[in-house]
């Protein structure tokens, strides 16, 4: 008989089960840490809302707080200066409302000039791309709340 080269189909099979062993072991980290990273980048943007408030509120103080996220958004470049409804002082990606798998709003914003203002961050998919959602008032903390969030009323947890 002559030797053959080449692995039989029980090796190969082998081999598959292992990889798919060490899969089932890696998706649910990776999925852990996809979720930590979109609520990562949710809190910095509800911080960087914070600070465009606070920065629209001193530039623009007869208006108070911005009542849209487009107003602190719009398009700035050396012909075209900001203006109080359209501040340039978020990129347009967080303006748009959607960023990394959260939803972004502004709301509650009243009072003339608007003395308070809601920044919301809830995730688009619950468990896919976030399991909590985060808020932040004109106080400028920002907390969050395992249960989406339609207003922040500044009682949920603070991030520490």
């Amino acid at each position: 008989m002559r030797k053959q080269k080449g692995f039989s189909l029980i090796e190969l099979l082998i081999v598959v089960a292992i990889i798919l062993i060490i899969a089932a072991i890696a998706i649910p980290n990776l999925l852990r840490a996809r979720i930590a990273a979109n609520e990562s980048s949710a809190v910095a943007s509800i911080r960087t809302l914070n600070t465009a408030q606070i920065s629209y509120n001193s530039a623009y103080p007869t208006v108070g707080f911005a009542g849209t996220l487009g107003a602190l958004s719009g398009t700035c470049n050396s012909t075209t200066a900001p203006t109080s409804a359209g501040a340039c002082l978020v990129d347009t990606q967080l303006a748009s409302g959607t960023k990394s798998g959260y939803a972004f709003q502004m709301t509650g914003v009243t009072g003339t000039p608007a003395s308070t203002y809601q920044a919301i961050g809830t995730p688009i998919s619950a468990n896919t791309t976030g399991v909590r959602s985060f808020c932040s008032v004109a106080d400028a903390v920002v907390r969050y709340s395992s249960t989406a969030l339609t207003a922040c009323a500044g009682t949920e947890t603070p991030l520490q």
